[in-house]
């Protein structure tokens, strides 16, 4: 069998990839697909999630083992055929290609086509340009403070709040000699 997907971001409008692979193929050749037809580098950590009809996130398949210690099935790219865990049409998934923000595409399993095989992956489909593959780091916010509401104060009179300009003023009085024992 032949599984089509479509893939589309609500990061960009008119964007929309169509890829054809194999259902014995692995999860990570069509990690590879994906990558291939927005041209990303292949050097960051991706998951795939599959999902309910609203996007709720059901099944986790890493492209690392992560070696958890849940009682959840861990599932490995590599070690996962697509038939193994999907196989009906219209199915939802999730490709997380940047996991520091949950940046994602969103995908369908829009048609399985019996009968017929396919050696290698294809894009069938482009249009429009993918999102960045990566953030800049100036549009994140690490200077928010973080608060716990169920710590009580510490020694330096914070309550868990710790922002990047925090953690300078504080390092080398928090470690004392650590860094001295430990090299």
């Amino acid at each position: 069998m032949v599984y089509r997907f479509i893939l589309v971001s609500d990061e960009v409008e008119n964007f929309r990839r169509d890829i054809t692979i194999d259902s014995d193929a692995t999860f990570f050749e069509l990690h590879e697909a994906i990558l291939d037809s927005v041209g990303y580098a292949k050097d960051q950590i991706t998951s795939f999630f599959i999902c309910d009809d609203d996007w709720s996130k059901e099944t986790e398949i890493t492209l690392i083992d992560m070696e958890s210690s849940s009682d959840e099935d861990i599932y490995v790219m590599e070690n996962s055929r697509l038939s193994e865990l999907l196989d009906e049409e219209r199915q939802k998934l999730i490709y997380v290609f940047e996991t520091l923000t949950d940046r994602s595409f969103f995908m369908e399993l829009r048609e399985i086509i019996p009968g017929k095989n396919q050696e290698k992956p294809q894009t069938v489909k482009s249009v429009g340009n993918p999102p960045v593959q990566i953030s800049a780091i100036e549009e994140l916010d690490f200077s928010a403070p973080v608060a716990n509401p169920d710590l009580e104060d510490d020694e330096y009179g914070m309550n868990g709040e710790f922002g990047v300009d925090e953690y300078d003023e504080y390092d080398d009085e928090a470690l004392g000699d650590l860094n001295e024992d430990y090299y």
